[in-house]
């Protein structure tokens, strides 16, 4: 005899997809009460759903997928005799491996070849009239979030978040108007990331009690180095925030952006910096990094992954945008600032520019620095606000 509905929902590959996709995760277990709703998830965001309320289980699929390991992950799936799947990707590979674990309904986004994979389908350019799904971008003013006149054209372009949720309202489902995004923490994510802080020299209980603030540059992009602001900006904000502000400094990143880290160490130094960042790049672990965000008061960083980790812990962040649009990608939750100068070719979303990247190279120090003295004037109340919002939900 067969139990509950077994749902498995395939998350986006990428973290700050995943991070975006965390509402529509949710909505699908809300819209099944008494199914068992599983997440699939790439090897390098499994940790996030670690502690997902609404994932009764997660399995991992294979940063790299190879045709021996395309067949062991159908098969694996199979062996849970899955009822349903909703794919949050786009690629044919997804929808594939799904018929070959012998998912009967298989629902998700038409597109990429794979409409005859998908026993229900919905087209990525319909636009269903949903008050929450096609108002809401619409609802944030540049002024609350951006350095005036940096962010324009906000109406008329559906944020990524919502993306995910078009398609569940599409196919039938109950999804909310605005969508909360949040991330579990667990004590012990923040007691591995003070013992990972003291290790590398960074003493919180001073900061604590002369109220310095903490701050994490992240000067990478997994995506490409198109998306990077000049690491040695962001050496120089260091040296500026810490004569201004009195703040320690830890660099995070991937282990392939340990480089990249170097230099913005090398440049603070240069700047006159009196104690050069922290490097904690490639040495934590996806809930260390957790951790770490619930310890900081202020993120400044490029369009990226750990950029939506943050936003959904509601560290308050400067963000920092090229080639892509705030539009789309832009923190969901305030407090944040983003910093974009919409040049000639923007938006071109390249990963490596063909000319001479003047859409990062616009942004300037001042305006980065002066971005994170507003915020870090606000953090406090702002976060504390935003604690009892949560709460609330």
């Amino acid at each position: 005899m067969r139990g509950a509905m077994k749902i498995l929902v395939r998350m986006p590959n990428w973290l700050g997809d995943s991070v975006l996709a965390l509402p529509a995760l949710r909505s699908i277990a809300t819209n099944f009460p008494g199914a068992e709703v599983w997440a699939a998830a790439s090897s390098h965001t499994v940790e996030l759903l670690a502690f997902e309320p609404s994932a009764a289980g997660v399995l991992e699929i294979p940063e790299v997928m190879t045709w021996p390991s395309f067949i062991r992950t159908a098969k694996r799936w199979r062996e849970h005799r899955f009822d349903l799947t909703i794919l949050l990707t786009n690629s044919f590979g997804s929808a594939l491996l799904a018929a070959l674990a012998g998912i009967p309904a298989r629902w998700g986004y038409a597109g990429d070849g794979r409409s005859i994979l998908l026993t229900k389908k919905v087209s990525r350019r319909a636009r269903p009239e949903t008050p929450g799904l096609s108002k809401a971008p619409g609802k944030r003013q540049p002024e609350a979030g951006c350095i005036p006149g940096s962010c324009p054209f906000w109406e008329d372009v559906l944020h990524q978040s919502l993306y995910y949720l078009r398609l569940l309202k599409s196919l039938g489902l109950k999804v909310p108007d605005e969508p909360a995004i949040s991330v579990t923490i667990t004590p012990e994510d923040e007691e591995a990331a003070a013992k990972q802080l003291a290790a590398a020299g960074v003493d919180l209980t001073r900061l604590k009690s002369t109220g310095k603030p903490l701050i994490l540059l992240n000067p990478g992009a997994a995506y490409g180095p198109a998306k990077r602001w000049p690491a040695a900006k962001f050496g120089q904000v260091a040296a500026a925030l810490e004569k201004q502000a009195g703040a320690s400094f830890v660099i995070i990143g991937s282990a392939k952006e340990t480089g990249i880290a170097r230099q913005v160490v090398e440049a603070a130094i240069a700047a006159g910096t009196a104690l050069p960042p922290f490097v904690l790049a490639g040495k934590t672990t996806l809930r260390e990094l957790i951790g770490l965000m619930s310890l900081a008061d202020l993120l400044v960083t490029n369009d990226t992954g750990p950029m939506h980790l943050a936003n959904a812990l509601r560290l308050p962040i400067v963000a920092i945008f090229g080639p892509t649009d705030p539009r789309v990608t832009r923190p969901w939750h305030e407090p944040y600032h983003i910093l974009h100068k919409p040049v000639v070719c923007w938006p071109c979303w390249y990963r490596e520019c063909p000319y001479d990247h003047r859409c990062m190279e616009a942004v300037t120090v001042e305006e980065v620095v002066n971005a994170g003295l507003a915020l870090l004037g606000s953090a406090p109340a702002a976060r504390a606000k935003n604690k009892e919002k949560e709460k609330d939900e």
